[in-house]
């Protein structure tokens, strides 16, 4: 257990609070400022790093560990303060509430370059809190936010293999360019976030438009070098204020344990691992077996064995060190054999296999996805623009999401009880991958108005359930009558790393994740990637290995998306029946408040006729959405009707809807009428309206005026009959 003594922590406070320094260092005329020594002077460190008007401060702060912690209990949370963007908040309160997605989203991000950093024996509690202050619409702060987490750690002479930062890097045109703003990301083919350590890349996050390996590779190398930049200013501030890197030797591990469980379990542990027809529960079942038995055999030792004091000393010893042991035996046989547990090739696929239509079809498409003991099963729902999730109480430009991607993880899915909770960091952020790596290829509002929801329900977890989720989305999207652009497939890759010895693992199952040093999803279409996501368990790689990753990948991939081909490959002709129909056109902006209404009455007396779904846009476009093709063209008519500019001398056919003493109304349109004068209903003169016209009746009017207050005035005399047979044949064909 690590301590600090009070005076270390006094002389960190004094240093940090009397010397104020800043230090910028810029990238193509992008500053990146670092200032410390004026902010939170109680924090074991903390810095305020700036980029244009976004501003974060970045704090860490540890506290003694806690007796009986097995695990490093780093806490890594990310706010946004809604005054750094001059917004108050809604809701009753007016303050920050449930934290959105991009915030649960920046915390990963901070979370996972950092985690890897630190010594496994490492077991102090730290919080890192990094807080967005300021912020303009051009500069992200989120690797602002992991770059200041290392400065705040090093400050704070916390045990670190670092330093760490992370940079952006976008593409322009045919140029690379580091931390793009906001803009440039959108308008860009790539949204790289590349983190590194002096030991190699750490992190990597992608989204793309199916850009080809090698220039993901070379944005890599480009980031990675600006990356070093940030690390060697890091440097330069600890060695201005003082501060010296912490270099503190992991604690002495007593072997006892370890050597009595090798003695007793290698040959039984070794022969599981080669019985490769098992599967992930019986080879589960069976180690456990080998570990109860070697806890009978402790139990039966006398109590002076040293195995014996050594258990009773540490109750959750004995499965953490026969974990390590098989962990060690796993990675050996792969190293030396180049065979894994369920005796694939280290480039070799688990079997795959596809289904769609799974569901009723209430539900607009669905599909299910296996590859090995993984399953994943995806629901697609179709909505109308006002479902588009709105991104109000957010700092970033976007206002909002018209293709959701969600992702649950129940408990069953691996065999295991626990209490259902809303969604986790976990959960939202591989619903985020998904989302990222479908986005590509979901069709332009244009070409297909809806808004698209799709919910990937992880039924069975053995390993890469991110990438199975993608796989059964693209099949479940097609299966929906979505017409994406190209199929979707992806693959997760492995690595063990012993010394120099460096193996590649692809479609890695759970255990090679548990036991292995990278996770590194790459999901694409068959001309490229759309998103990449790698995080490690080591303290960096060469981009070399990097690059070997991404190359191994496409082979897994292109297989994969075979097999879905081969069940779907294109998108179906027709939807489901209970998908909603849309109708979209559009009006006169500056008739969307006839339209609507005082207070909503007239749009709301429509959807009431009619039963369909009205949305308009700020830009007049109107969407109608309705199960029954025929009532969706009623609303249309009507809306159509009301908001369609009448000229003097037009001819229309109408029906007679009101009579008052000195004229009666026909409506020309749905939602448009106007009245014919009693002088004007026929060619002599009329003693009472109800003479010559009754509700209901069909006329041919002209439109004789329309005054200054828009009321249209309308006439029966002067029509020439060709007028009135056209008049006529565009009401039948309406």
């Amino acid at each position: 257990m690590l301590r600090f003594p009070k005076e270390a922590k006094e002389y960190r406070r004094k240093k940090n609070w009397m010397e104020e320094i800043d230090k910028s260092i810029s990238f193509d005329g992008r500053d990146i400022r670092l200032k410390v020594g004026l902010f939170a002077p109680q924090a074991g460190g903390a810095v305020m790093i700036e980029s244009g008007d976004t501003a974060v401060l970045v704090t860490a702060t540890t506290a003694p560990g806690r007796e009986g912690i097995d695990f490093l209990p780093l806490l890594v949370d990310y706010e946004e303060r809604l005054y750094a963007g001059g917004k108050i908040p809604g809701g009753f309160l007016r303050r920050e509430g449930r934290p959105p997605e991009k915030v649960t989203l920046t915390g990963r991000l901070i979370d996972r370059p950092l985690r890897p950093l630190f010594p496994s024996w490492l077991r102090n509690d730290i919080q890192i809190v990094a807080t967005t202050l300021s912020m303009d619409e051009e500069v992200p702060p989120d690797v602002l936010a992991v770059t200041g987490a290392s400065v705040a750690v090093l400050l704070a002479q916390l045990p670190f293999y670092g330093p760490m930062a992370a940079v952006r890097v976008g593409l322009v045109g045919d140029d690379f360019i580091i931390n793009p703003t906001y803009r440039e990301v959108k308008n860009g083919d790539l949204d790289l976030v590349v983190a590194g350590s002096p030991q190699g890349v750490i992190m990597v996050e992608a989204g793309a438009n199916q850009l080809p390996e090698q220039d993901i590779i070379e944005a890599i190398d480009f980031g990675y070098e600006a990356v070093c930049d940030l690390i060697q200013a890091q440097r330069e501030i600890i060695a201005e204020m003082g501060i010296e890197l912490v270099e503190s030797e992991a604690p002495e591990v007593d072997p006892t344990l370890e050597d009595y469980i090798k003695d007793k379990a290698t040959d039984s542990i070794k022969q599981i691992l080669s019985e490769y027809d098992l599967d992930k529960n019986q080879r589960d079942e069976k180690l456990d077996a080998i570990k109860e038995s070697i806890a009978e055999a402790i139990a039966e030792l006398p109590e002076e064995e040293p195995v014996k004091v050594f258990i009773e000393s540490d109750s959750m010893a004995l499965g953490n060190v026969f974990k390590g042991v098989t962990k060690k035996l796993m990675r050996k046989q792969i190293i030396d054999e180049g065979i894994r547990v369920d005796g694939r090739k280290l480039d070799e696929v688990r079997p795959v296999s596809c289904r769609v239509g799974v569901l009723p079809p209430r539900v607009h498409g669905s599909s299910l996805f296996n590859r090995g003991l993984t399953q994943v099963m995806s629901a697609v729902t179709l909505g109308t623009p006002g479902d588009a999730q709105e991104l109000a109480d957010d700092l970033h430009p976007q206002d909002e999401k018209r293709y959701l991607h969600h992702y649950n993880f129940p408990p069953f899915s691996v065999g295991e009880t626990k209490p259902l909770r809303s969604p986790g960091r976990r959960e939202i952020g591989h619903g985020a991958l998904a989302e990222r790596a479908l986005n590509p290829v979901i069709p332009t509002a244009d070409i297909f108005p809806y808004v698209i929801r799709v919910v990937s329900e992880v039924l069975s977890s053995n390993g890469s359930t991110s990438m199975g989720s993608v796989c059964a989305s693209t099949l479940g999207l097609m299966d929906a009558g979505v017409p994406i652009t190209k199929p979707v497939s992806g693959a997760a890759m492995g690595l063990i790393k012993e010394d120099d010895e460096v193996r590649i693992l692809t479609d890695i199952q759970g255990i090679e994740d548990f036991l292995g040093d990278m996770d590194f999803k790459v999901a694409g279409t068959d001309s490229g990637i759309t998103a990449l996501q790698m995080d490690m368990k080591i303290t960096g790689l060469p981009l070399t290995v990097i690059s070997d990753a991404i190359h191994q990948a496409k082979p897994a991939r292109i297989h994969i998306l075979e097999k879905m081909l081969g069940t779907i490959d294109q998108a179906r002709p027709d939807m489901s029946p209970y998908a909603p129909r849309l109708l979209t056109f559009k009006i006169s902006p500056d008739m969307i408040g006839l339209v609507i209404g005082p207070g909503g009455k007239t749009i709301k007396g429509i959807t009431e006729e009619t039963g369909v779904k009205i949305d308009i846009d700020d830009d007049g476009t109107v969407t109608i959405a309705a199960t029954d093709g025929e009532k969706a063209k009623q609303a249309c008519n009507i809306i159509q009707g009301m908001t369609k500019k009448l000229n003097a001398g037009d001819v229309y056919v109408g029906r007679v809807t009101r009579i008052i003493p000195i004229g009666a109304f026909v409506e020309v349109f749905p939602g448009k009428e106007g009245m014919v004068h009693i002088s004007q209903i026929a060619d002599y003169r009329v003693g009472k309206v109800e003479d010559e016209l009754a509700v209901g009746d069909e006329v041919i009017v002209k439109v004789r005026e329309i005054d200054a207050k828009g009321r249209v005035n309308l006439t029966r005399l002067n029509i020439h009959p060709d007028e009135a047979a056209a008049a006529r044949a565009n009401a039948m064909s309406s």
